[in-house]
């Protein structure tokens, strides 16, 4: 009897916890739209991320704001945040941190740029893999070992990497097995026409625009362990995983369309991220639980990343946005 009043008090608690997390998210988005102008769905992308206790991969040519995105949400966040500007001579001391001499003739390990909650990786396929294999192992591990010591990441710890799409010479591209580690890959596209005017006319005025702090570090990994608490419907679970089945070539749940045109598919790792990106989805829009919509709306920034187009689809010149389209209006 105690086990379930004990159940039914918890509830109560996560119901009010959900109202409490959706009014946050509101005054969230409001305080980063101060700084942030015309990628209201990137921003919504990046917070899902956040609370899912994700990571995110940003692409987007030049110029479109990401070091912005990433220290405004920060702000609103109240999050050490630190950028890290990957080059091909960077090395994983350099941002891991490595060991001094200090005047005791004892060793003192200096904490690099990664020990902060919020990590901007800028470029990050200019980097080689050593570097980004160093960063990737801080990303599932919340931890990095130096010197054959442990050290465990501030919390919360979140990455957001960014890719430049068009300059390729000299670059090393992630590898398919270390792109799976990032829980969503986001498209940074161009503002529209007037969402461009206000951007221009309020950078090029004498205004100090202030953005306020909204929550607490506490408070986001209290939200974090709320969303692992929602409830999900098995028809909700079914879908999500039936949807990466689809990807993968010679099962039984294949689609012509996978047989045609694709040559990897996604991982069971997709099927965790659909539902508790659902989970995320469904929360900070006011629901108590996701349903398949909810599925759907975080689909093409999971799965994108995850499935690889054999040559067929290369020579008809067929997307991958375009074959996660055609799954979802199943």
């Amino acid at each position: 009897m105690l086990q379930i009043m004990n159940a039914m008090e918890q509830q109560k608690n996560d119901v009010e916890a959900v109202q409490e997390l959706n009014k946050k998210y509101q005054l969230l988005t409001d305080e980063i739209r101060k700084k942030v102008f015309g990628q209201d769905q990137v921003i919504e992308e990046v917070l899902i991320g956040i609370f899912s206790r994700g990571h995110c991969l940003l692409v987007g040519v030049p110029g479109l704001a990401k070091t912005l995105l990433v220290n405004t949400i920060a702000q609103a966040l109240g999050l050490k945040n630190k950028r890290i500007q990957f080059t091909p001579d960077l090395m994983p001391s350099d941002i891991i941190g490595t060991e001094i001499l200090n005047e005791n003739r004892e060793f003192k390990f200096i904490k690099g740029p990664l020990f902060a909650n919020f990590i901007l990786a800028d470029e990050i396929n200019r980097t080689p893999p050593k570097t980004q294999s160093a960063l990737l192992e801080a990303m599932q591990e919340h931890a990095v070992t130096a010197a054959g010591t442990h050290y465990k990441l501030d919390e919360p710890f979140f990455v957001l990497a960014t890719q430049n799409p068009i300059e390729q010479e000299g670059t090393y591209p992630l590898p398919e097995a270390q792109l799976d580690r990032f829980m969503f890959n986001i498209y940074v596209d161009y503002p529209e026409f007037e969402d461009e005017i206000t951007i221009v006319k309020k950078t090029t005025a004498d205004e100090e625009v202030q953005v306020n702090s909204v929550m607490t570090a506490e408070e986001i990994i209290g939200f974090q362990k709320l969303i692992r608490r929602v409830p999900v419907n098995d028809q909700v679970l079914r879908y999500a995983v039936e949807l990466a089945f689809k990807t993968r070539p010679g099962l039984s749940q294949q689609q012509p369309m996978t047989e045609k045109y694709i040559q990897w598919g996604a991982g069971p790792r997709a099927s965790q991220y659909l539902v508790i990106g659902a989970k995320t989805h469904a929360v900070l829009h006011g629901k108590y639980s996701p349903d398949i919509e909810d599925v759907k709306a975080v689909a093409k920034i999971i799965l994108r990343h995850r499935i690889i187009k054999n040559y067929k689809a290369e020579a008809e010149r067929l997307t991958v946005e375009e074959i996660i389209d055609a799954y979802l209006q199943d």
